[in-house]
């Protein structure tokens, strides 16, 4: 008697246990009934039928994936190495258990290749700078191609790009000289204003030579306030020319 008691009670258990599933609010039932698609279930308390109906689990949670570093050819023939992150979510979980075996692996394999394939159409400069549009046409290609799958791709990330040894000392070369190309280019600019400048104060103090003279007085009090031991003042000619006519007359 207690032993067709404990046979029962293991077999509600049993029964209990394979018919009474609890979803989370981020969670949904892909639900089969003899192999059947029958609904998409949850959250909250599901009930199965024992023996007859299976259900398949779905997180609609947005997922970060990892795209591991991929060997890129770009289109300049540089080689390079790119990893990525993908972020996206199901959005019909009927989908991506019917359409597809294994949905985060195939999204995976599809971020890989494409990845690839897409770098590869650009130049190294192009992948270096203008890497906000290579991540929106990333985003546009894989969500295009995982749609199927009831799988959205919300955002797709180009980590890093690891380079070459050779091309990391072109690339400083070529940063280093555009430096020194636009040093040059505000210098020059800076003395083409200052020389506009000084013709502009020349027009201006040339109808005045008493302003020319006082203008050296205040350059001989500047360079004295510097206290150097020795001052080189220039002295224009037409200064000693009084000087040299009262010569001449003696």
């Amino acid at each position: 008697m207690q032993i067709g008691l404990s046979v029962v009670i293991l077999l509600v258990i049993f029964i209990v246990g394979n018919s009474v599933r609890v979803l989370r609010e981020y969670e949904r039932g892909v639900v089969f009934r003899l192999g059947r698609f029958v609904g998409v279930r949850g959250p909250g308390l599901i009930l199965l039928i024992p023996m007859f109906e299976k259900m398949v689990k779905v997180t609609l949670r947005t997922v970060a994936l990892d795209v591991p570093p991929q060997d890129v050819v770009t289109k300049d023939n540089v080689s390079v190495k790119v990893n990525a992150v993908m972020y996206f979510q199901v959005f019909d979980p009927a989908k991506c258990i019917i359409a597809v075996e294994n949905y985060l692996y195939a999204t995976s394999q599809m971020g890989q290749t494409t990845l690839r394939s897409i770098l590869g159409e650009h130049e190294l400069d192009d992948l270096l700078s203008n890497r906000e549009k290579i991540n929106q046409k990333l985003q546009q290609v894989i969500d295009e191609r995982t749609g199927p799958w009831g799988v959205k791709v919300a955002a797709v990330e180009v980590k890093d790009v690891d380079l070459p040894e050779g091309m990391r000392r072109a690339l400083a070369k070529q940063a280093e000289a555009e430096r020194e190309r636009r040093a040059k280019v505000i210098h020059a600019d800076g003395e083409f204003q200052a020389s506009a400048k000084l013709r502009d104060a020349a027009a201006v103090m040339a109808p005045e030579p008493v302003s020319v003279q006082l203008r050296y007085l205040q350059t001989l009090t500047e360079i004295a306030a510097e206290k150097n031991s020795t001052i080189l003042f220039p002295v224009p000619v037409d200064f000693l020319q009084y000087f040299m006519q009262g010569r001449k007359k003696d």
